[in-house]
């Protein structure tokens, strides 16, 4: 059985003195509205749906389209009886985020894709691109400030002013709005970003798609300030190796008493909404009240367990040199995934622990649990 939370904006009056309106989240009945967000879970990746139907007009607008190697979101949109997407959104040319752009290409029509123009020498982009331009299809790269309508659909650019080559950094990011519930996504763009965002829109909405998969490489304090959101949604793959979401993120959420849910333990996430109540409705039902909360000590727990059973594993005094360790070797370190090990593989040679911050997603927390491990070697 499906669970679902239900919030209204409540609007109140002041008639006697001076007047003052004050919006707050309170518990209303069922949600009958014609708006919809549907975080899909597609596993460690992106994919993000808002569709209107009003029975006279529709809109569909697909931010994101999963990982390469997942089959999710073709069947997913199907389900929901679409037939045609106005504007589909890559926020970058990752393939956990344009991945499945190719399916969802060859399935429906598509009036107009955006990208952010950085490019990419693999085959999900090269091959996504062909269809884009033998389709005939829409193409756009947005940059901050453009406003746009979709029907009803308010769609402001967050992200980038401009590019450089840095595909992650300069996520397109968007703040879209159906009347008063809103929604900022961001891609994988980091902390630096975010800040420019601040300086350059108005963020406050109503949710907070966490960036970078809940990553604590985004999601800085101020930037949550600035959207301060009712709630948080982040996609990330159950048990990934990557450490996503991150411990940082999910415990600044849980100090700000802001509501957040995640794919890889509610599923998918949808939020309808009229305009000015909504609700929210999770795929894993009940279960939501209890692992919510307790999700991120779980994440601390199965890291401690790790650490543990490496410990024991290192009695015999081997350690990982982490300047000449292979792949696979440097997968054994705590929070070290494939990712993680390229990217060292990459950067190296290293001469600090504290210079492993180069790596996306590693900061001072994670190189503590990696000293209390003592599997690398000193430096």
């Amino acid at each position: 059985m499906k669970n679902i939370i239900y919030f209204s904006f409540i609007i109140i009056f002041a008639l006697a003195g001076c007047n003052a309106d004050t919006d707050t989240a309170a518990q209303s009945n069922s949600v009958d509205g014609d708006f919809q967000a549907h975080f899909i879970d597609v596993g460690q990746g992106d994919s993000t749906l808002f569709t209107f139907d009003d029975g006279e007009e529709e809109t569909a607008i697909l931010f994101d389209t999963g990982d390469w190697q997942g089959n999710e979101v073709v069947p997913y949109l199907e389900a929901q009886g679409i037939s045609a997407i106005d504007l589909v959104i890559i926020s970058h040319p990752d393939a956990d985020h344009i991945g499945q752009l190719s399916k969802v290409l060859d399935h429906f029509a598509v009036d107009e894709v955006w990208m952010s123009g950085n490019e990419s020498t693999s085959n999900t982009y090269q091959t996504a691109m062909e269809k884009i331009l033998s389709q005939d299809i829409n193409y756009h790269e947005p940059r901050t400030g453009e406003e746009y309508e979709l029907g009803p659909i308010d769609l402001e650019v967050l992200y980038p002013e401009d590019i450089s080559g840095k595909a992650n950094e300069e996520s397109v990011s968007i703040r879209l709005a159906y009347d008063q519930v809103s929604f900022v996504l961001t891609g994988d763009a980091g902390v630096k970003e975010e800040k420019e965002m601040i300086e350059a829109s108005s963020l406050n909405s109503t949710f907070l798609h966490l960036g970078h998969h809940g990553s604590n490489t985004s999601t800085d304090p101020a930037f949550l300030d600035a959207v301060d959101p009712q709630a948080a949604i982040y996609s990330a793959g159950e048990d990934n190796s990557y450490g996503h979401p991150s411990t940082e993120v999910i415990d600044l959420l849980d100090d700000e008493n802001i509501d957040w849910y995640g794919t890889d333990v509610d599923g998918n996430i949808v939020v309808t909404t009229d305009g000015s109540s909504y609700s929210i409705e999770t795929e894993m039902g009940e279960d939501i009240t209890v692992s919510k909360p307790d999700a991120a000590e779980e994440k601390n727990q199965d890291a401690s367990e790790d650490a543990s059973a490496s410990n024991e594993e290192n009695e015999d005094g081997s350690c990982i040199n982490i300047n000449n360790a292979s792949q696979e070797e440097l997968t054994g370190i705590i929070h070290i995934g494939d990712e993680r090990a390229n990217q060292i593989i990459n950067k190296r040679p290293f001469d600090t622990f504290e210079e492993l911050e180069e790596i996306d997603g590693i900061g001072p927390s994670r190189i503590a649990d990696m000293e209390a491990e003592g599997l690398i070697c000193d430096f």
